[in-house]
């Protein structure tokens, strides 16, 4: 058995961290779920951009739908609608088989209402209802704005992922806006049984910027090199284990024992961001050590390809707990504030989307540009 497939042995799903209208079309998302147990995809602007720009497989339904009259977003939400829709169909019976607890598919909100509730909400729910699938989940961030948006479409019913958690604290407001928005529905009447819900907790962009502090601190005058090159690399797991930490943690409350009753899911931890940035560091670095009970790992097909080659599957996660609290002890006393560091990461990581999506809607628009006048003409009255 192979090492992906032997995740599931120790808790752990494994979603692909890509999607494209070409591997819907040659099967291959179909052969990776039947024969390699993936168990969801996860999108983002930033996959959709290559995507889209990437491929002439869009180019039929840009000249038709700019034939149409439609405008560049509302063509941009007909294509990755549609690929959604696809891996949605692909993966629905992963879902159906683990009776809801993966076969889903992520369509994110634009990255441009990372600080507006209300508009984040409006759009978590109009996509939930035009990708009209079960087994969807609409990304939300977790940002301070983004935290009452969750509860909000948990309530309403929409399944969330939520994206963009770099610090525990942030992860812990998230876990809070999940359970109240489940109580919010008991009170209501309504059922809690059928909500879904994963919080994204992204892995290796930690590493790599506390790297660079590390390594800016070991070559000040004064600095203690050895003692900051002793945790290069330390920082990304040590955080990861002390949120999952938490998260066990608040499975065994009273307050989940009551929802337990009732039917509800746990909000699962999905590692995000787990492709090695640091070529001298392992290229299952942010895999082996955090595979776990309850868990969700989305994987790059790059990552995917190394842990199927040469990984190491087994329960990681629980292990280390002690070290990851010295290692956290370590970086305080060299210098580097891990809030800073989680708080600078939130703010490049909305960036880190919104730039793609502007620079795919600039991509549609010129290639719209270039449909024939003819083409437009007689697509008018196209319904």
């Amino acid at each position: 058995m192979s090492a992906l497939l032997q995740l599931q042995e120790h808790g752990q799903s494994y979603w692909l961290d890509n999607l494209t209208r070409g591997m819907l079309v040659d099967g291959e998302l179909a052969r990776r779920v039947e024969t390699e147990g993936l168990r969801g995809v996860t999108s983002n602007p930033a996959i959709f951009h290559n995507a889209i720009t990437g491929s002439a497989q869009y180019d039929e339904d840009i000249a038709r739908f700019t034939a149409r009259g439609l405008g560049v977003e509302d063509v941009y939400d007909r294509l990755t609608i549609a690929d959604v829709q696809g891996a949605c169909d692909v993966l629905r019976g992963v879902w159906e088989s683990t009776g809801g607890v993966d076969g889903y598919v992520s369509l994110e909100v634009s990255p441009h209402l990372a600080n507006d509730t209300e508009g984040t909400v409006r759009e978590a729910r109009r996509l939930h209802d035009e990708v009209a699938r079960e087994n969807v989940l609409i990304k939300i961030p977790g940002t301070p704005a983004g935290v009452p948006a969750i509860r909000q479409a948990l309530f309403e019913g929409v399944n969330v992922n939520v994206t963009l958690l770099f610090s525990i604290a942030a992860y812990e407001a998230v876990a809070d806006a999940h359970s109240e928005a489940l109580e919010q529905r008991i009170e209501a009447g309504r059922s809690v049984d059928d909500v879904a819900s994963v919080a994204s907790f992204f892995v290796s962009r930690i590493d790599a910027l506390t790297d660079r502090k590390l390594g800016a601190l070991a070559d000040a005058a004064g600095g203690d090199s050895a003692r900051c090159e002793a945790l290069l690399g330390k920082a990304a797991i040590a955080n990861a284990k002390l949120a999952y930490v938490g998260f066990q943690r608040r499975l065994a409350t009273d307050r989940w024992a009551r929802l337990a009753a009732l039917g509800a899911r746990p909000q699962r931890m999905l590692w995000a961001s787990t492709s090695t940035k640091n070529p001298a560091y392992s290229d299952v670095m942010y895999v082996e050590p955090l595979i776990g009970d309850l868990t969700v790992n989305t994987l790059p097909e790059k990552t995917i390809d190394a842990f199927r080659d040469h990984g190491r599957a087994a329960g990681t996660l629980t292990g280390g707990v002690d070290e990851a609290r010295r290692t956290m002890a370590e970086l305080a006393a060299v210098g580097i504030d891990l809030d800073e560091v989680t708080d600078q990461l939130l703010a490049e990581g909305v960036e880190k989307f919104a730039v793609p999506f502007d620079q795919l809607l600039a991509s549609l628009a010129e290639r719209m540009a270039r449909q024939p006048a003819a083409a437009v003409a007689s697509g008018s009255a196209t319904p």
